[in-house]
């Protein structure tokens, strides 16, 4: 169990084990004894709309309903007695219509009547919904193709240390405006495959109603967003990847729900506790938006079976689990410090939320045994990723969210001859030993407006004026130089695995925006600008070159396969050294001093670079000759390699066979 490694945890081993002990009573209570959590969680199969025995079945649980109808193109938007639902007991809804009575590309809604009150509602379980350019609401949508897709490539591979290009269909494209499916499976996937992704993250697949929420604010769970084309458009994106090696991983968004009644599933019964919590503790307080109650039945085969449908329709890899840390506490963990274990075992957890985690991680292993799921906390819950067999959650991999802050700090408010090399390896390799974690300079989250990306920090509006590569700017240098170390000591000290979010590869400028009535409804800052990359008299394509070489490096190496090993840090000279998995990393984070024969302890034997930041062909100045063997001294007992560092670089050697 985890408080067998860790003795902070053995106050908290009685709560451990309760916690432990709910999570399997709950599975098997769902599954049966010895039975399997797939096979029980199947409502998507059930509600909903489907084909069955020659007819469309539509279903719905409603328990708060006195009577629902179906209403939509194939009977003019009419209530009618010939497409009223019937009660099927237990709160089940029910409509058998004539397989010719509706076609693919049909609309429809349910018109629901409760004591009180009635309305429009979209079904809970709609796998596709439209929305109305003019009226911007939506209806679900009849979706049976002719010609069902037919998948090409069994992706079976298990992806040990995930290289992840985050990504988000819509702002794909360069063109002002939606990108689509299509776009971003011709244009964008074979460049992540370039680059050498092993992994791409998908935020906002889940259907939303404003698109300004980056997909964070889910109405139609089941549907796909409809903005950006269709299912087999977007299956095609999964058979490609697969075909490249790409595993394919989407935002999962079970933390909260739309507040929104029209689109989503809120009181879509007349009542608003069918999968929520009622009252106040219903109500997000920080985002407006609804709360799941995680020990109703209702919520947990809905969301479970959520989980299923994505992963069977679209044969996904896994998935992403946004706003944990909201899901983990009554309180969400708003406007308090984690400061010590104490925290966590408080009285203030939701332990329904942790046994939905943990069964939601047992499914998904039980569909796809090399699928992986990746939290996304900032509490720092301990045993969120480890197995729950040894009392934790079950994530495969936790975000390691400390880091992109701590790059923010340093960059934000100390010069750059005051970061401290000490400091920096720590706060970068501060991870729990027994979980997995991903790694990351930046995401979409530092791109957003009312924060700046890494390069954009690092030289704001010079940026509009000096990234050709004929001018000459002090700060540019500056900026182009850290920008490359930054993601190179990252992803050296990460624990097992890195992340990027589109475009910040190669030193995207500005800010992301989506329309809105602030900006004029304006797609401007919602795109992503390619050209800058393929320019060839801009500095952009030398930031690529640098991510595709530094990505393929540690793809082919499998470096993450080991830990980093601090050989020595040099407060005085700003000097970082360490060692990983046979690579040494050598960092001169100095703004000013480059250092001759810097020595430091290395194996006897003869060194290569593989890596240099200072190459030209990434934007440096080549101050080191590239096919230069290394070879180390024998002094006072011990061997080590003498270097020229210049300043503001990095490079990582390996030892070599002494053959060029």
């Amino acid at each position: 169990m985890i408080y067998d490694d860790d003795i902070y945890l053995e106050p908290y081993k009685e709560e451990i084990v309760r916690r432990y002990r709910k999570l399997i009573s709950r599975r098997d209570e769902i599954a049966g004894c010895g039975g399997k959590l797939s096979d029980a969680v199947n409502n998507h199969l059930y509600y909903g709309v489907h084909k069955e025995d020659g007819s469309w079945v539509f279903r719905e649980y409603a328990p708060g309903a006195v009577a629902i109808y179906v209403i939509g193109d194939f009977n003019d938007w009419k209530i009618s007695g010939e497409f009223r639902m019937e009660s099927a007991g237990s709160g089940n809804w029910e409509l058998r219509v004539p397989a010719d009575a509706v076609r693919h590309g049909d609309l429809f809604k349910w018109f629901v009547r409760w004591d009180g009150g009635e309305g429009e509602r979209i079904p809970a379980y709609a796998t596709r919904c439209i929305q109305d350019p003019q009226t911007k609401l939506f209806a679900a949508q009849i979706w049976d193709p002719p010609v069902p897709y037919r998948w090409k490539c069994d992706f079976r591979e298990k992806i040990e240390n995930p290289l992840i290009y985050e990504v988000h269909i819509g702002m794909a494209g360069e063109k002002e405006g939606i990108s689509g499916f299509k776009d971003f499976s011709e244009n964008v996937l074979p460049q992540i495959a370039r680059l050498g992704y092993n992994t791409i993250q998908i935020m906002a697949l889940q259907e939303h109603p404003y698109y300004g929420s980056f997909g964070y604010q889910v109405s139609g769970f089941f549907s796909l967003s409809s903005r950006f084309g269709t299912p087999e458009e977007f299956k095609e994106i999964v058979d490609a990847a697969h075909s490249m090696g790409i595993a394919v991983v989407m935002d999962m968004v079970h933390s909260h729900a739309v507040r929104n009644e029209a689109e989503g599933i809120g009181r879509i019964d007349g009542t608003d506790y069918l999968y929520f919590h009622s009252s106040s503790r219903g109500d997000h307080p920080a985002w407006g938006t609804r709360c799941f109650d995680y020990g109703k039945d209702s919520a947990l085969y809905f969301l479970l079976s959520n989980c299923k449908y994505w992963m069977e329709e679209y044969h996904l890899d896994g998935f992403r689990f946004d706003g944990v840390t909201s899901m983990l506490y009554y309180d969400h963990g708003l406007e308090r410090n984690f400061t010590g274990y104490e925290n966590y075992f408080d009285g203030r957890e939701d332990t329904d939320a942790m046994v939905y985690l943990g069964l939601a991680n047992l499914l998904v292993k039980e569909l796809k045994p090399q699928a992986f799921t990746i939290a996304e906390d900032m509490s720092g819950m301990p045993g969120l990723a480890a197995p729950v067999e040894s009392g934790g959650f079950g994530f495969d991999y936790r975000m390691s969210m400390g880091v992109p802050d701590a790059w923010i700090r340093w960059i934000k408010e100390l010069p750059d001859e005051k970061w401290s090399m000490g400091d920096m390896y720590y706060r970068l390799t501060d991870k729990r030993a027994d979980e997995r974690t991903i790694s990351y300079a930046e995401s979409h989250d530092q791109a957003l407006v009312g924060d700046k990306t890494i390069i954009f920090r690092l030289m704001d509006k010079e940026m509009y004026e000096k990234m050709n590569l004929g001018s000459e700017s002090l700060l540019i240098d500056r900026g182009i130089a850290l920008h490359k170390m930054i993601r190179l000591v990252t992803i050296g000290t990460a624990g097992d695995g890195y992340l990027t979010f589109m475009g910040n590869e190669f030193g995207h400028p500005e800010w992301i925006d989506f329309p809105r009535e602030g900006n004029g409804w304006s797609y401007k800052y919602a795109r992503r600008q390619w050209s800058l990359r393929d320019n060839p008299f801009l500095r952009y394509g030398r930031l690529w070159n640098f991510d595709r070489e530094m990505i393929s490096l540690f793809k082919k190496e499998k470096i993450l396969q080991g830990k980093p090993v601090s050989v020595f840090n040099d407060e005085e000279k700003q000097i970082m050294i360490f060692e990983r998995f046979g690579f040494f990393f050598v960092f001169n984070f100095s703004p000013v001093n480059s250092y001759r024969d810097y020595r430091f302890p290395a194996p006897a034997g003869a060194y290569r670079t593989v890596l240099d930041t200072d190459w030209k062909e990434f934007d440096g100045f080549e101050r080191n000759e590239r096919d230069l063997r290394h070879f180390t001294l024998y002094e006072n007992g011990e061997n080590y390699l003498s270097l020229y560092l210049p300043s503001r670089t990095a490079i990582v050697l390996r030892e070599s066979d002494g053959k060029l």
